[in-house]
């Protein structure tokens, strides 16, 4: 059972690293691909790993009628609907304010979560819900904050937080009847047909004036495999173990793991204000997975 626990974090924890990496390699693939072609290019490569994978392995499972509508939702939510919103979003808003909306996913979640599915929510959880987002704030209003973007693009990134809590509530429902790399293959196959129109009418016209570039088109092969496979299987795990508040509380480390790589790699300094914020946030997340023990009458 504690084998079994621990797992679980540590499936959540791969999520995480992989989707705060791929902050790093979106920058490198827009060194030669737009947004669209990104996302497009991404979901082709990972689709063909993963149905290659599933039938090699003989592990490939046939989607029920009943569960048509579900499957596209989930793909609706995401790849598509958060994709779009964040990558367009992001055009506008700062990365600190992007940040600000997208560290706000865990309290919507736990509130929709305790509404649809009667998640229970103590007192701590809201505590280490609260405490780990104020650690994020402590870290990104470094410097001073102030707003100043459009409306349309803080819209977008609502959207994109909109997008998620969706797509874990639907995920909750699929994860107890298909295997996590089934649901993963389908999610990203339907978001490649969704995503279609959009490309051909936005980028493929740019497609023949693409200057490539060998580290943009790594980028997209690891964003493809680690960020749009990997990352999203075990994520996928761990809403079917720890349920959709707990799994999303840990996106609040989304943005201390991009400071911690930013520094190892693109030499970024981390600032006593940082540390502080870091320290926060993981605390808050400890303090979040604690469970009120129950006393005998």
């Amino acid at each position: 059972m504690a084998k079994a626990s621990i797992s679980n974090y540590v499936n959540i924890i791969i999520s995480m690293t992989f989707w705060a990496f791929s902050f790093v390699w979106v920058k490198e693939a827009y060194e030669s691909f737009g947004p669209v072609t990104t996302i497009f290019f991404r979901l082709i490569i990972s689709s063909f790993l993963l149905f290659v994978f599933l039938k090699l392995t003989n592990r490939l499972k046939p989607v029920k009628k009943e569960d048509y509508k579900l499957f596209i939702s989930l793909a609706f939510f995401e790849p598509f609907l958060y994709f779009i919103s964040e990558s367009f979003g992001l055009k506008m808003v700062s990365s600190t304010l992007a940040s600000v909306i997208i560290s706000t996913i865990p309290i919507f979640t736990s509130v929709f979560a305790y509404f649809i599915y009667k998640e229970r929510l103590t007192l701590i959880s809201i505590f280490g819900i609260i405490f780990s987002f104020t650690g994020v704030g402590v870290m990104i209003f470094e410097g001073g904050f102030r707003l100043n973007a459009p409306l349309l693009g803080i819209a977008l990134m609502f959207i994109a937080v909109l997008s998620t809590i969706g797509y874990s509530l639907v995920l909750k429902k699929l994860a107890l009847k298909y295997p996590p790399v089934n649901i993963i293959a389908y999610q990203n196959l339907i978001g490649i047909f969704m995503f279609l129109p959009v490309f051909m009418a936005v980028e493929m016209k740019n497609l023949p004036s693409i200057q490539l570039k060998t580290n943009a088109v790594i980028a997209i092969i690891e964003l493809a495999v680690f960020a749009s496979t990997i990352a999203f299987i075990t994520f996928t795990k761990s809403i079917k173990n720890l349920g959709v508040t707990k799994s999303n509380i840990f996106i609040n480390l989304i943005p201390v793991l991009t400071a911690f790589f930013a520094w190892w790699i693109l030499g970024d300094i981390i600032t006593v204000q940082k540390a502080t914020g870091i320290t926060i946030v993981i605390a808050g997340l400890f303090i979040s997975q604690i469970k009120k023990k129950k006393h005998a009458a």
